[in-house]
């Protein structure tokens, strides 16, 4: 497998901004040898670490049919990604939530937010960006590309009834390396 790589000329010392960081995604499911190369797992999502743009956490994810992330948030991280092959849907809220301190929180009208993503599209993303990434077909697999900076601190995972958005748990990057 062929993993992107950064030309001298092309490694900085400042921070990835979102549109690097969806640069890099977009350049990335183009490799046509490089998505083809995802081991497909019929049941689960499949993850492979890829290097990512001046220091930044990047990964190639296969999404089976039917699987999704389920509500989440990359808490202090800036974050991209883009559709390599299929398509996915996001549905985000278009909202500023606090960042901490709060269990539960009842949503306004109006924060829902849906897209869908077809191969070789995609979208950047701020903090506390909250989210859920769908692979809605029930017969082809998804391929996409994320890319985030910092490096993942944590990610916080939420469940939804209604306009009601409940922190449920808070995960690491021990829990998913």
């Amino acid at each position: 497998m062929s993993l992107p790589s950064l030309s001298p000329a092309s490694i900085s010392t400042a921070a990835p901004t979102q549109a690097e960081l969806l640069d890099f995604a977009r350049r990335t499911a183009a490799d046509t040898e490089l998505i083809a190369s995802l081991p497909l797992d019929p049941e689960g999502r499949t993850r492979v670490r890829l290097a990512g743009p001046g220091g930044s956490e990047a990964w190639l994810i296969g999404w089976p049919p039917g699987t999704g992330t389920g509500w989440h948030d990359h808490a202090d991280s800036v974050g991209a990604f883009v559709t390599a092959a299929g398509e996915l849907k996001e549905n985000a809220l278009a909202a500023r939530l606090p960042t901490d301190g709060w269990k539960t929180l009842k949503l306004s009208d109006g924060v829902d937010r849906e897209r869908l993503l077809t191969s070789g599209k995609g979208r950047a993303f701020g903090r506390h960006h909250v989210h859920e990434v769908l692979n809605e077909s029930r017969e082809r697999h998804a391929v996409s590309v994320h890319a985030y900076y910092p490096p993942l601190p944590r990610i916080r995972r939420y469940s939804r009834t209604g306009r009601t958005l409940r922190l449920e748990q808070v995960e690491r990057p021990q829990d998913w390396q």
